[in-house]
């Protein structure tokens, strides 16, 4: 397959999903509901929803801290604020463009701070192996909480993880097989691949040669912590949802994080998936919409505020970079 035709697919895939995703929620309810969804996102309690955004903020800000621990082996030093600011508006561009946040974070990383692209490349490999590894996690204490429903709905609904962990295995293998490949080769361009090669798997292995290993291992329970945390809380703006426990809400997590793998930054998928996690709890398809409805523009609030105020003082406040 050829790599236009990928990247095509990657592109329109996302998109078919969210208008099939459209076409079946409009079709599976009804004009009262549909209005009954918009009434209850409209009397949501904004204290809560600033709750959740704020939790947001500061899971962000971990990130960006714990990022720059993965530079310091490399021997580069970036400012927490503009760690900060590449994060958000990472996830900026990835709400237009999936995946496009992991290729402009090294870009700016290198035009701000001088780490070579390839080395950033390779940390961001790392956070994301990473992240896969705690999700996983999360799915566990899923499974630990409601065994019968979460494997169940995972059957159902869980491609979206399973691909996304083959296509990072599969990307490893692949990066081995072609630093291997590489290596035997003396061609003037193999070298340049080499030299690229060897910086992006210095960015991938700096999680090994880091001082500090603890902080990093703390700020990374933080980050999916808060998550949670700010999924948890918006269940206080639904009164359908006010009472539900931890593990319901946890399958629900599991739900939307599947939403987010499969589609553009979550966009109607992710009121989908979470509303029909809900519904395996007995909450109504009107309540569990809602829920994920006012998650979701919570999330994506946070983003388009913080991303564009990012975007706009990146390059303010390093002009002399």
């Amino acid at each position: 397959m050829s790599s236009t035709l990928t990247k095509a697919l990657k592109t329109i895939l996302p998109i078919a999903l969210g208008v099939f995703l459209v076409w079946y929620l409009y079709t599976s309810t009804t004009p009262d509901q549909r209005n009954l969804i918009w009434n209850q996102i409209k009397n949501a309690n904004p204290y809560w929803i600033c709750l959740s955004i704020s939790i947001g903020v500061t899971s962000h800000v971990s990130r960006a801290i714990r990022w720059n621990y993965l530079l310091e082996p490399l021997g580069y030093k970036a400012s927490v604020l503009n760690s900060s600011m590449m994060v958000f508006t990472t996830y900026l561009a990835n709400l237009g463009v999936p995946r496009s946040g992991e290729i402009l974070r090294p870009t700016e990383l290198a035009t701000y701070e001088g780490v070579p692209f390839e080395k950033g490349f390779g940390t961001i490999v790392t956070e994301r192996l990473i992240d896969v590894i705690m999700l996983l996690g999360i799915i566990f204490t899923a499974v630990l909480f409601q065994t019968d429903l979460i494997l169940s709905f995972l059957n159902q609904a869980g491609l979206g993880i399973y691909a996304g962990l083959g296509i990072l295995i599969a990307g490893i293998i692949g990066l081995v097989l072609t630093i291997k490949i590489v290596k035997k080769s003396s061609s003037p361009l193999a070298e340049k691949v080499k030299v690229f090669l060897g910086n992006m798997l210095d960015g991938i292995t700096s999680i090994f040669k880091m001082k500090r290993k603890w902080a990093f291992i703390a700020h990374t329970i933080y980050i999916w912590v808060a998550y949670v945390a700010m999924f948890y809380v918006i269940k206080y703006t639904v009164p359908e949802t006010a009472e539900l426990g931890l593990g319901p809400l946890m399958v629900a997590f599991v739900g939307g994080a599947i939403a987010m793998t499969t589609t553009n930054g979550g966009f109607i998928a992710y009121p989908a998936f979470v509303s029909k996690s809900l519904e395996l709890f007995g909450i109504s398809a009107v309540a569990g919409n809602a829920f994920g409805w006012i998650m979701w523009i919570a999330q994506t609030l946070m983003v388009i505020v913080f991303g564009a105020i990012s975007f706009l003082l990146l390059p303010l406040l390093n002009k002399d970079k």
